[in-house]
């Protein structure tokens, strides 16, 4: 999914992401926790919100997340994302520098996450 979501910002004229583990662990965080407690919501049940997780992940400067369910394969979401105006914004601003990736797969799933952060 980096690989595709890169694919993308370089053919709009955005640098490259780079992987970042503490994007990443947020990312896996909040997927396995949609999918444990069955919801599907930027903010979890109890109203944690994106920055909170990716900042107690350690990760001081969070810029954007996207967030899908039920797509089949990393290129059928990241298509999905890019039909999106806000999903596509977030993959294409060229102000954010790195990326984390999470994905939980289970009945009525997968759900996606994808954490960006300015640094």
């Amino acid at each position: 999914m980096v690989a595709l979501t890169n694919d993308q910002r370089v053919a709009h004229g955005c640098p490259a992401l780079r992987d970042d583990s503490r994007l990443r662990a947020a990312a896996i965080g909040h997927s396995v926790d949609m999918r444990a407690r069955d919801y599907f919501a930027h903010n979890t049940p109890d109203g944690v919100t994106p920055w909170t997780r990716i900042q107690a992940k350690g990760y001081s400067d969070p810029s954007a997340e996207n967030i899908a369910m039920g797509q089949a394969t990393p290129q059928a979401v990241v298509d999905a994302w890019m039909n999106s105006p806000g999903h596509r914004a977030n993959i294409l601003s060229c102000s954010s520098k790195a990326i984390g990736v999470g994905v939980q797969f289970g009945p009525n799933g997968p759900w996606w996450t994808q954490d960006f952060g300015y640094s």
